[in-house]
């Protein structure tokens, strides 16, 4: 970076004394409203005596959650990453023949909520299912397990490992190619150079793509429940239930504890980082794969296929069957749950977005340790699983809010506490890419900074903006448990009606919602691989 560069980048991140001030206020005002739902879990815990605090988190039952989590979050990740990183790798940097295609359909098993994903493995894999049905004239009388830890494991590896791919794909598509083909010409082999010029370079996409996947896996509620792993959300579910609330939230508390070791484990590995970056890859020669194209391509077709067809082909069963069943009259669907869906959603992803802006920018334009901590404060509500949310602000909203309660308003803040991370880290990415001599240079011709913001920067933003607002909507969508507390009563969406479908076994009535919402997911996916550097070509 010249001094020219250095000195409009300290000069952008001031904000020449104007604009520094109000975007610490904005995104200390946003940090404390992300991290309000747990001054419930904060003096429910107090309320606890220490002693009593003690004896229940050092039992054997509650040591046994904390080693499944941990346990379930570390295979997860790295199953995640041994996936995602060659698939980026195949995608931009070989001769992989239809790429366009390749890139397109390993993104989208990110569209499928992991509990439908769940219930479709079971379903398929699990005693008396489809697969074993059909393989019982062949004489086989049962299959592996699908339940516990390698189910969940396997389950939430297929639908988080996008994560690691859609951002190691960008940074590689960003990548300078001819600092691996310099590598090459110094008699370093294909692998070597992978090793110490690509890997250095990919490695904080690959640490981002890699939180993201373990703060899901920590915090996803569905995947356990239904595959009965006892990880802390599961558990945590369990004992709000059973009026167990005083270890529940010395659980949450716990879970929150681990989820700020991951962020900080991932801020060690992404390092201090630039605060502009150029965009932008030149590139060299691909990768031929020669002999290994059909191994690649088999790689390639077999992980989405898995991910994709099990899920798609119990849907398209369960609609075959129909919706028979007396019982289960009050479940059919409307329109309705479709444009509540979709309208909450976007609200979301609206909210999540304003809020975010002041947060990522300060980020990507300060390394001082408030604006980090501002940062890393909106990831806590992303780590926090959902049932957790929702009851906290069950009781904020009943004890202290009480207008606010079983309206919209409280519904969209717990998405908004869940999902902002998503839109945070999308704009931090896009803040990086833009050069701070940019808006300093319309500074220089009279530009407010606000005005500076408005004519230069946003601009260069938007896709960003836009690809993570496409990633908070599909999110949204998706989530469960939160949707199921804070719902004001008679607001169906589409995740309430395949939930009451499945619980009360009247499989027929969740194919409809769980085929559109997976249609409505795919198209917000298209607007994501789109954006923020992740093109098809």
């Amino acid at each position: 970076m010249t001094p020219e560069r250095e000195t409009a980048t300290a000069r952008n991140a001031r904000g020449g004394g104007e604009a520094a001030f109000p975007l610490t206020v904005a995104s200390a005002a946003v940090a404390a409203a992300v991290l309000l739902p747990l001054v419930w879990l904060v003096r429910t815990a107090v309320a606890v005596g220490p002693a009593e605090a003690v004896a229940l988190l050092t039992r054997p039952a509650t040591v046994e959650v904390f080693a499944n989590s941990a346990a379930l979050v570390a295979a997860v990740t790295g199953a995640s990453i041994l996936l995602g990183v060659p698939l980026a790798y195949l995608t931009v940097r070989t001769d992989l023949p239809l790429r366009r295609f390749w890139t397109v359909a390993v993104s989208l098993p990110l569209v499928v909520p992991s509990y439908i994903g769940a219930f479709a493995f079971v379903s398929a894999f699990g005693p008396r299912g489809a697969f074993q049905r059909a393989l019982a004239p062949l004489g086989v009388e049962s299959l592996p397990r699908i339940y516990g830890f390698g189910g969940a494991t396997l389950v939430l590896t297929l639908y988080t490992y996008p994560y690691v791919y859609i951002t190691t794909r960008a940074a590689l598509k960003s990548l300078d190619t001819r600092l691996v083909d310099a590598a090459r010409t110094l008699r370093h082999t294909r692998w070597e150079a992978f090793r110490r010029v690509t890997v250095p370079q990919i490695r904080p996409a690959v640490a981002a793509g890699s939180l993201l996947v373990a703060l899901y896996a920590l915090s996803d509620f569905g995947t356990p429940a239904i595959m009965r792993f006892d990880a802390f959300t599961r558990v945590i579910y369990v004992e709000f239930t059973t009026f167990g609330r005083d270890l529940a939230a010395l659980l949450s508390l716990q879970l929150v504890a681990v989820t700020l070791a991951i962020l900080a484990l991932e801020s060690r590995i992404r390092g201090d980082g630039p605060l502009y970056v150029e965009s932008g890859g030149r590139y060299g020669d691909v990768v031929r794969l020669g002999r290994w194209t059909a191994p690649a391509l088999l790689f390639c077709a077999i992980v989405p296929a898995l991910a994709l067809a099990v899920p798609l082909g119990i849907l398209g069963t369960w609609l075959l069957r129909g919706t028979s069943g007396v019982g289960g009259a009050t479940l059919g669907f409307e329109l309705a749950h479709v444009f509540n869906s979709v309208g909450v959603s976007a609200a979301a992803a609206l909210v999540a977005t304003a809020a975010g802006l002041p947060v990522a920018y300060l980020a990507a334009r300060s390394r001082s340790r408030l604006a980090q901590a501002f940062e890393r404060a909106t990831y806590v509500g992303y780590a926090v699983p959902g049932v957790v949310i929702g009851l906290a602000l069950v009781y904020l909203g009943t004890s202290y809010a009480a207008p606010l309660y079983q309206t919209l308003y409280l519904l969209v803040f717990a998405y908004v506490v869940r999902f902002l991370p998503q839109a945070v880290g999308s704009m931090r990415a896009s803040f990086l890419r833009v050069n701070p001599a940019l808006p300093e240079a319309a500074r220089t011709l009279g530009r407010t900074p606000a005005g500076a913001f408005r004519a230069v920067t946003l601009p260069l933003v938007a896709p960003g903006l836009l690809g993570g607002a496409a990633l908070v909507f599909l999110t949204t969508m998706k989530e469960l448990p939160a949707t199921l507390l804070l719902a004001p009563t008679g607001f169906d969406t589409l995740v309430t009606r395949i939930w009451a479908a499945y619980g009360e076994g009247y499989f027929g009535y969740a194919a409809v919602p769980a085929l559109i919402l997976l249609g409505v997911s795919a198209l917000s996916m298209l607007v994501i691989i789109s954006q923020e550097g992740y093109d098809v070509k």
